[in-house]
């Protein structure tokens, strides 16, 4: 869970599902720490926080995350991303491509270098969520983007809200008897 205090800025805080169901902080510093994803084993916790002067992507363990900090981005990050497997951390680099970086997680936690796997270039590089994730197989991406971009002459995107659409589908396909 995000939260934001006049002191320390945008903190993640974290709510028991048992129990008293009340937020408490989990990483509060004097920077801003966001969009925290946990591994897929529940070991460790990605996020992404602007601690270097930009954003990157940082992992702790989860949940003692003062027992351990590594800066896993070196060149700007943001909106991290487990595979599922657990063998790979996700996020968008500040060109606004995705980016993988191998991680290990023994006794400890290891990573190697990242790589670009999603080359487009087409994600922004700041918004308020993930816009894109992974398929179970972690061989494929589903990714969001805005149908309309600067200097597009097509028309804007628009929502359509259907009510009572059981109504309407009985009406297309009837019952058969």
């Amino acid at each position: 869970m995000r939260d934001s205090d006049p002191k320390t800025g945008i903190d993640l805080s974290i709510i028991r599902m048992d129990g008293d169901r009340v937020a408490k902080k989990l990483i509060a510093t004097a920077f801003d720490e966001q969009l925290g994803e946990v591994s897929p084993d529940g070991r460790w916790l990605a996020y992404q926080s602007n601690e270097s002067g930009r954003e990157e992507i940082h992992v702790r363990p989860f949940s003692d995350v003062n027992s351990g900090h590594w800066q896993v981005s070196a060149d700007g990050g943001s909106r991290p991303s487990w595979a599922r497997s657990g063998r790979e951390l996700f996020y968008v680099d500040f060109r606004g491509r995705i980016v993988s970086v191998p991680v290990q997680s023994g006794a400890g936690f290891e990573y190697g270098n990242p790589t670009v796997v999603l080359e487009q270039g087409s994600l922004p590089t700041s918004g308020a969520g993930r816009n894109y994730d992974t398929s179970v197989d972690g061989k494929r991406f589903l990714v969001l983007r805005n149908a309309v971009r600067a200097g597009d002459q097509a028309a804007p995107p628009q929502l359509n809200v259907v009510l009572n659409w059981t109504d309407e589908i009985a009406r297309l396909v009837p019952a058969r008897r």
